[in-house]
């Protein structure tokens, strides 16, 4: 429907523009010597006493504009020898008396009376302009003359044609005017219905200043006087007089209530109220008033009027009302063309094709757009209510449909052309509501380095890589198993939406996903590979958050927040992708209680450090434990990493980590006094390396235990260190020189430079568990740890292999020459008195093992 209104629309403004240049066409013949007599109104003159007069005056061009007056005016021209001139055209058709007399040797041969207080069925040729036929010889001299008087405007635009060629030419004007009448009526036809079915009165002054903008066209046009009332010219006047101040009275109070000018605009407001009462005045008024004077009234309101609805749309844009930019855009065509027409009409503009048909081509592209307001108003206005009124949606589900065609254009994004955030939020709802079962992912994918290629290409360029990288990540979330599509648009297919210009997003069914891992690492890998353009790799660093309902949430709004939080996580940062947890959220009302209750519970004391084992390969005897944080007191256990993460956020992270310091020192006491001659190792945050005073702190406290000197080991994760390489470095030279050994987690996981490693004055390197869990089944997985283990000697350092859970993957490591190993195939993490049992067990067990016999 709304392709259809624009095709009809621009279809329509091709044709008048054609019209405009085939009116300078060989087939009229524009008088190149009128001249004029003009006499006072109760001046009365015979046709030979006019013609006799010494006062006639050349007429400037064949288009003649007196603007209101109540003069007699005389035209006289020579009839053209040619045979093919055999018809006389005045294109106005508000003129009260035309007499028309063909004059030959000073006698009248010809004469014809009409005008517009003449029924219709008078006139020579029954058409909307006055047409006077006359016979064309050329064996003597003839002369036209014209007498004209109206109580309005009075414009004479004078043409000479071949009868034939005239009524090629208006058939296809009449054509034009088919076209336009049918769009007005269309749209006058909609939005009644919607009227109806939302009893809204802003669709009801639309409806009504759209259709006085009907009346008022085909009026000033003659097409009513011809079709509607051709037997009532007291009728006709009325219409034309009226339908002005009505026009104005109802786009006022359109535009006043569109706008909601009594909330966004008061001062505004009372001004367009005053100009609301003085049309409907003007339209009281006509009843008493003879029509030139009320016709020079309405038309003098009427510029006014005009203007205030053509700069009240900026006003109102300009101080962000949201309705304005429609408002705007649609109302600047009809008022600029109104305000031309106006003009002409008043005599200030003379008749050309613009002052003609300005008000016809405004107000067919206002009808258009502003229906598309409409559209999209109620739209908006609708959304909120879906839950509410669910089952009255569903009985207008026909209207409903309706009313989404004509705002989908305004659903995809203009430049990626992908489904825009209401699109994708409407679905997503949509989908949510019909499955309630169903676990639904919110996939993310957020473009941190647009901003920077911008800076440094240009927003053309850039703009240009948003739209190659949008339909690549269209074609790529598309081959992910579970992706839901999001529909299609002019011909494409979309599973990624477009919630601004540097994030994208999918939904996928999240158990369809999730038993295809490799599929989706392999589709998310390469959405985040840097774009092909102009010969250059441009890295956008994509970050990928992601939240599941039911969990995360039950609506589109809250699932889309959750998702972004996991996108900027520090875990996303680090690996490219994250999922949404509470402990990820700061403004959940969750996380906010936990934070309380972390506080609490590190000044009661409520924590507690649980150790794991690390066994020496070569030796087979333990060689030393990590500490690993845990909260027993809580009901609802939380994960070590959530923990550390919130901590991290909320700025607790420092008085946690001297906690977790002080324990452990007193853990490796506890493990001494018991015969375990152990090094301990400590999970440090790159917080920590960033406070200034932390490498001070550390070294204060080993110096009060000198006996843990060089057993407490720091480790650090690889990519931490990465956020602020420079001071990270310096951190941890300074902890070197205090003794305290560094050890790099989580080796393998990050994209840290090995130049950097290289400087770091650490002694052990943690093998991550992502290459460890598979490697008795995995080829790949094997080289990359053989090369790891051999590329970390060669450099001098120890190689810990963590998350080693079977005794397969042990006598792998072994083999391999790594030197320790950690996991659950030595132990879980346990408290201090039941890790001693352990440890007690595990050394019994061994003595048994070594003792003869």
């Amino acid at each position: 429907m709304t392709r259809f209104k624009w095709f009809r629309t621009l279809t329509a403004v091709a044709l008048f523009l054609s019209l405009a240049f085939s009116c300078q066409g060989a087939e009229a013949f524009h008088f190149p010597s009128v001249e004029f007599l003009r006499l006072s109104p109760d001046a009365e003159l015979s046709p030979a006493e006019a013609s006799a007069s010494g006062d006639w005056q050349p007429l400037a061009n064949s288009s003649a504009n007196f603007g209101y007056t109540r003069d007699t005016i005389w035209f006289r021209f020579d009839v053209p020898v040619n045979r093919q001139i055999n018809l006389l055209e005045i294109g106005y058709a508000h003129l009260d008396h035309v007499a028309f007399y063909l004059m030959e040797n000073g006698q009248v041969i010809e004469a014809t009376v009409t005008g517009d207080h003449h029924p219709f069925k008078e006139r020579p040729i029954l058409n909307r302009h006055f047409l006077f036929p006359f016979s064309a010889d050329t064996s003597t001299d003839r002369q036209v003359l014209l007498e004209v008087r109206t109580t309005g405007t009075l414009q004479v635009p004078l043409a000479l044609w071949n009868a034939q060629s005239f009524f090629e030419h208006a058939s296809v004007e009449e054509q034009l005017h088919a076209i336009y009448y049918g769009v007005l009526i269309s749209v006058i036809f909609f939005n009644l219905f919607v009227f109806f079915a939302l009893r809204e009165n802003v669709y009801l002054f639309y409806v009504l200043s759209t259709l006085s903008y009907l009346l008022l066209i085909s009026s000033l046009n003659g097409t009513a006087f011809q079709l509607l009332w051709p037997r009532s010219p007291e009728l006709h006047s009325w219409v034309t007089l009226l339908s002005i101040p009505f026009a104005v009275m109802f786009t006022l109070l359109f535009s006043r209530s569109f706008l909601q000018l009594e909330h966004s605009g008061p001062a505004l407001n009372r001004v367009v109220i005053g100009f609301i009462a003085a049309n409907a005045l003007l339209i009281a008024a006509s009843g008493l008033l003879d029509f030139g004077t009320s016709i020079r009234l309405s038309v003098a309101v009427a510029i006014p009027s005009t203007l205030l609805l053509t700069i009240m749309g900026p006003l109102q844009w300009i101080r962000g009302n949201p309705q304005a930019g429609y408002y705007t855009i649609a109302w600047c065509a009809l008022s600029v063309g109104s305000a031309i027409t106006g003009a002409n009409k008043a005599g200030f503009m003379p008749n050309n094709f613009i002052t003609a048909y300005g008000m016809e081509i405004g107000s067919a592209l206002q009808a258009v757009l502003l229906a598309l307001a409409l559209a999209a108003r109620l739209y908006q206005e609708r959304q909120g209510k879906v839950e509410a009124r669910d089952a009255e949606l569903k009985a207008m589900a026909a209207r409903r449909s309706a009313e989404l065609k004509l705002i989908e254009n305004a659903l995809h994004n203009s430049l990626t052309g992908l489904p825009n955030r209401t699109n994708f939020e409407m679905q997503v709802n949509d989908l949510i509501r019909r499955t309630p079962n169903t676990r639904h992912g919110i996939v993310i994918i957020h473009l941190n380095n647009l901003q920077s290629v911008t800076k440094t290409l240009g927003h053309r360029n850039s703009d240009l890589i948003s739209e190659v990288t949008a339909k690549n990540a269209n074609a790529i979330a598309r081959q992910i198993p579970g992706v839901i599509s999001l529909g299609q648009h002019n011909g494409r297919s979309f599973y990624t939406a477009s919630l601004d210009l540097e994030t994208l997003v999918c939904i996928v069914d999240a158990d369809t996903t999730e038993q295809a891992r490799r599929a989706v690492v392999r589709a998310l890998e390469a959405i985040r590979a840097p774009v092909d353009f102009l010969g250059m790799k441009i890295p956008l660093n994509a970050q990928i958050g992601i939240a599941v309902s039911p969990v995360d949430g039950t609506d589109a709004s809250t699932l889309i927040r959750r998702a972004s939080i996991a996108e900027g996580s520090d875990r996303a940062r680090e690996r490219g992708i994250a999922y949404y947890r509470p402990s990820l959220d700061s403004y959940s009302a969750s996380r906010l209680t936990m934070v309380s209750e972390l506080q609490k519970a590190l000044v009661n004391n409520e924590l507690a450090l649980h150790l794991q084992p690390k066994l020496n390969l070569r030796t087979g005897r333990i060689c030393g434990m990590e500490a690993l944080i845990r909260w027993p007191a809580r009901e609802q256990p939380v994960p070590a990493d959530e923990i550390i993460t919130l901590a991290e956020q909320t700025g607790l992270i420092k008085p946690l980590t001297r906690w977790v310091l002080e324990q452990s020192l007193e853990l490796r006491s506890r493990l001494l006094e018991n015969g375990h001659l152990l090094d301990l190792s400590v999970n440090i945050s790159p917080n920590n390396l960033r406070e200034p005073d932390f490498p001070m702190f550390v070294k204060r406290l080993m110096g009060a235990h000198l006996e843990h000197r060089g057993s407490i080991i720091f480790e650090v994760t690889e990519t931490s260190m990465m956020q602020d390489p420079a001071n990270a470095l310096k951190a941890l030279n300074s902890l070197a020189s205090a003794g305290i050994p560094v050890s790099i987690d989580d080796f393998g996981s990050g994209y840290s430079s090995l130049s950097y490693i290289k400087q770091l004055p650490a002694s052990e390197i943690k093998i991550d568990r992502s290459l460890i869990t598979d490697l008795a089944t995995r080829e790949e997985d094997r080289v990359i740890v053989q090369t790891t283990i051999n590329m970390c000697h060669s450099l001098g350092y120890l190689v810990v292999a963590e998350g080693v859970e079977e005794e397969a993957t042990a006598d792998l490591l072994k083999g391999m020459g790594c030197d320790m190993i950690q996991g659950y195939f030595l132990s879980r993490p346990l408290p201090l008195e039941r890790m001693l049992g352990w440890l007690s067990q595990r050394r019994e067990a061994v003595t048994r093992k070594h003792s003869p016999g």
